[in-house]
């Protein structure tokens, strides 16, 4: 069964199904339906959890032994299978296919992954793990979906948002859940349950807005590598999380990188800011970063986009991710003496 983020809840109410595929690339809601999954389980007695990781060199026979283990134990159990990659090869979808085929008594299986793709979808363990239990896609969230979204947040956290609190709160996060997620979060530590306006919203965000990762960008557009610097530093010192960065980054790089195209071509600029959803005040700090680099650079600063997302999720060990943050900001305001990592 496919279900909506949104759903889970109801569907956790009715009952616990055998098996959970949750997917997508947005890292906030995927991570919040795998708790409400596990928080129901907890609830109803499942006790036990053993956590696969699957990654290169994983040994699909693993989930088959473990489900036989489980079935030795009295308690119930969550196994949970982390996929790092939504091609999980022959070997894999053999597995999937035959776990479903013999469900272990008294486990729950939770699997989160990445987006699927159309093809993915159709596949036969796909299709298997959706008969046998529920299949959630989470999608980033943009336009009026953003805006719900943030309003029940907002209200769920016992604030009572005035009217222009959510839309502009939206414009500050542009679809990053995670960033929305710590804005609440600091705006009911500050302000505590009831009403929120929005002197009060602005109020916190000039509080912060000299340091967080939307300044960080800003200034990288400008040519301010030195401020970058230190501004990264800051960011590190808050224990603000690097993917959270990564993100603001890549985002900013990969509007660039599109547009620098769209210029090469001879084509209109505001035809693709519109598209891409650059507001006006922002347009005259683009248009800084397009006169610094040509399409062909600011893909390469995506592929190094890239490659830090692997340090991140330690795929390439011995290596700072913070340190390549401050290599790749560097580069991206124009300072190329630190290169890239």
């Amino acid at each position: 069964m496919r279900l909506r983020a949104d759903d889970l809840p109801g569907q956790l109410a009715k009952g616990l199904r055998p098996v959970y595929l949750i997917v997508g690339d947005e890292p906030l809601q995927r991570g919040e339906a795998a708790d409400a999954v596990r928080a129901t389980a907890r609830a109803q007695d499942y006790t036990d959890r053993q956590v696969l990781e699957q990654g290169p060199g994983f040994d699909w026979h693993g989930l088959a032994a473990e489900a036989d283990n489980l079935s030795l134990f009295s308690e119930r159990r969550i196994l949970e299978l982390r996929l790092a990659s939504a091609r999980i090869g022959t070997d894999g979808s053999q597995a999937l296919c035959a776990y479903v085929q013999r469900l272990p008594a008294d486990t729950l299986l939770l699997i989160t992954g990445p987006k699927l793709d159309a093809g993915q979808l159709k596949s036969k363990w796909v299709k298997a793990l959706d008969q046998a239990g529920i299949l959630i896609q989470v999608w980033p969230l943009q336009g009026p979906q953003l805006g719900h979204w943030i309003e029940r947040r907002i209200r769920g956290r016992g604030l009572q948002p005035g009217p222009e609190v959510v839309g502009m709160l939206a414009e500050r996060v542009e679809g990053n859940l995670l960033a929305a997620a710590q804005e609440i979060d600091k705006l009911l530590l500050l302000y505590g349950p009831g009403p929120l306006d929005a002197e009060q919203l602005l109020a916190a965000v000039a509080d912060s807005a000299r340091f967080d990762v939307f300044g960080l960008v800003d200034s990288a557009l400008q040519g301010q590598a030195g401020r970058c610097l230190r501004m990264l530093d800051r960011l590190r010192a808050e224990d603000v999380p690097a993917p959270v960065v990564l993100w603001a980054l890549a985002r900013e790089i990969r509007t660039l990188a599109r547009l620098a195209r769209v210029q090469e071509q001879g084509q209109p600029l505001e035809r693709a800011f519109a598209e891409l959803r650059v507001w006006d005040k922002r347009k005259p700090l683009v248009r800084q970063g397009l006169q610094r680099f040509g399409s062909r650079q600011w893909r390469s600063l995506l592929r190094g986009c890239a490659r830090i997302d692997r340090i991140i999720k330690g795929r390439e060990p011995g290596v700072d991710p913070w340190e390549a943050l401050r290599r790749l900001t560097a580069h991206m305001a124009g300072l190329r003496g630190l290169g890239q990592s």
